[in-house]
């Protein structure tokens, strides 16, 4: 993929698209075949993949590997001759190092032959090829607790300034120690987390029309800033904090502020794993704004499926029929209200209204270039010294442009 490619967004993240019906028959619609699954691990991937299953049997074998460490496996899962994996469950920025690669199948053939139940929004394309398709929309939003905020009069925040000062009049009154909690873990999610903020403060990566990063400016030092004010009010292992992490602490009702991804939704407003009292005054809201700017501080994301190049042309059949299976508008009879879908007949829950609230507040898409991912890495592995005090934000953020520098100059987006 070179630099000049853009993959081809949801449009405007439209959530709904006219569909034809189409009926599975058993097998799915194929005869043989190995199926191979990699994806994330929480609620609505499995609720896909449980659907997927349904088509093994008559020649045709469905296993998965549903895991937080997808990303680490992936590039090497699907480069091996046949692919470990023949279809993997892939969000907006996952898929660009496997489009570096030369790992991703396009699907025109497949989707012509299986895709009569697919909308034109799901069809991801680059360089006019459908390379994955997207079954829902995601975005980390606020999550609040009404009943904190009444007792000790604070008014539901808006932005990350007042989230900061609410959750210091709760640290301040004794009624938590660490009222905040994000996906602050090294790697990934401290990446995403300096995305967010810095989308937020109105930043932009790379100088115009290059790969040249741009961070180390006063938005980049005033994203770092605000993360490690946020930071010094969350759990001091806020490093090892992942998004299943910060769901447990929000659902033993450990935070007062939370912002995490809305496909946790679901899980966090059910009767499973919580109190009566958590779950009843949990409210999701959209993204806060900061720093005096009118956009939402997050990162609008799809997530979808591809196929692997490096499977045989059998398994890519059973393995798209599958899963065109396992997005079918039959799965909203029993998991509508599990995340944001991308399917005919969704109907937004309660559990989406934060990822709606974030799209209807013009929160901008995560920047899908092929070289963000390095950037992204880079973010996640350098910034951990700033926030434990060890370094000033100018010199992390210049350490981050350095590790990213090196890395774009050996894949050959700079010289």
């Amino acid at each position: 993929m070179t630099t000049k490619t853009r993959v081809a967004l949801l449009t405007a993240f439209t959530l709904m698209g006219t569909l034809g019906a189409s009926q599975v028959s058993a097998g799915c619609g194929v005869e043989t075949g190995s199926v191979r699954i990699l994806g994330n691990d929480f609620g609505a991937i499995h609720s896909v993949v449980n659907r997927a299953l349904e088509c093994s049997g008559s020649g045709v074998t469905v296993s998965s590997n549903l895991t937080t460490e997808h990303r680490e496996i992936q590039v090497a899962a699907l480069t091996a001759k046949p692919a470990q994996y023949t279809t993997a469950i892939v969000a907006t920025s996952s898929i660009v190092p496997l489009l570096n690669a030369d790992l991703v199948r396009p699907l025109d053939d497949l989707v012509e032959k299986y895709g009569d139940s697919l909308s034109p929004n799901q069809l991801i394309r680059v360089d006019g090829k459908v390379i994955a398709i997207a079954f829902m929309a995601n975005a980390q939003h606020l999550f609040y607790r009404k009943d904190l905020l009444e007792q000790h009069g604070i008014q539901p925040p808006q932005t990350y300034e007042d989230v900061l000062a609410a959750s210091k009049k709760l640290a301040e009154a004794g009624v938590m120690k660490y009222p905040f909690v994000t996906n602050s873990k090294v790697g990934w999610n401290l990446g995403e987390e300096f995305i967010n903020m810095y989308l937020g403060f109105g930043g932009e990566f790379f100088k115009p029309g290059s790969a040249e990063p741009a961070i180390n400016n006063a938005a980049g030092i005033a994203t770092l800033n605000m993360l490690k004010d946020l930071l010094s009010l969350s759990n001091p292992d806020f490093l090892t904090i992942d998004s299943n992490a910060s769901m447990l602490s929000w659902e033993t009702g450990q935070a007062a502020f939370g912002v995490m991804w809305g496909s946790r939704a679901a899980a966090i407003l059910d009767n499973e794993g919580s109190s009566e009292e958590v779950v009843s005054n949990t409210v999701l809201a959209s993204a806060p704004t900061v720093g005096g700017n009118s956009i939402p501080a997050t990162s609008l994301w799809w997530d979808g499926f591809v196929i692997a190049k490096n499977a045989s042309d059998e398994d890519a059949q059973a393995s798209f029929a599958a899963m065109v299976h396992a997005i079918n508008p039959a799965i909203l009879e029993k998991h509508n209200d599990e995340a944001v879908w991308l399917i005919e007949g969704y109907k937004p829950s309660a559990s989406a209204t934060g990822v709606s609230a974030s799209l209807a507040n013009k929160a901008r898409p995560y920047p899908m270039l092929p070289y963000m991912g390095l950037l992204h890495t880079a973010l996640g592995d350098e910034l951990a010294d700033f926030l434990q005090g060890k370094e000033t934000a100018e010199q992390a953020l210049a350490d981050v442009e350095a590790t990213y520098l090196t890395a774009a100059k050996e894949q050959g987006f700079l010289n």
